[in-house]
């Protein structure tokens, strides 16, 4: 008998990135609201976060303020939460997916792996078509970047601000 995977490239977005950033401070602006609300969304794009609870189960409400003026709503719940490591949270607004980022310690840098699932290949499909959702997921990652890289100078400065 011919032993199959199930294929589900066909329905998801990959992005992998190495971050200029120790993992603890990418966990941080992934995971306080205060920083997230910064850099999440495509170009553009501004937050208001109305709950964000970083643990299984926990909800993650927003709405994303499109630069035409068009809020988006969205909905989500963590599923799975692993300090400095992973977080899986299911989207569950339209359109649905499944959310994995994977968190790897890489010295002072962190390598991180975003991984969307869509429910069907047709769905897939049409996101990528009228939202140009794959397109948007590498914005969102070059403005964690430029965010993490700000923090990092602002960090760096007060700290020679504390030694003088």
């Amino acid at each position: 008998m011919e032993n199959k995977k199930s294929s589900t490239a066909d329905r998801e977005i990959v992005i992998s990135r190495k971050l200029n950033a120790p993992v603890e401070l990418v966990w941080e602006v992934w995971t306080k609201p205060e920083h997230i609300a910064n850099w999440w969304g495509p170009d553009g794009f501004t937050n208001t976060i109305h709950t964000m609870e970083v643990v299984p189960g926990g909800e993650w409400n927003l709405v994303m303020h499109g630069p035409d003026g068009t809020d988006y709503k969205n909905r989500s719940v963590f599923k799975e939460v692993i300090p400095f490591k992973k977080i899986v949270y299911e989207h569950l607004s339209s359109p649905r997916f499944v959310a994995t980022i994977d968190f790897e310690e890489q010295g002072d840098q962190t390598f991180i792996r975003w991984h969307m699932l869509f429910e069907t290949a047709e769905q897939f499909i049409q996101v990528v078509k009228t939202f140009k959702a794959d397109e948007g997921l590498k914005q969102n990652v070059g403005k964690l970047t430029v965010y993490l890289a700000g923090l990092k100078t602002s960090l760096t400065n007060k700290s020679r601000s504390f030694n003088q």
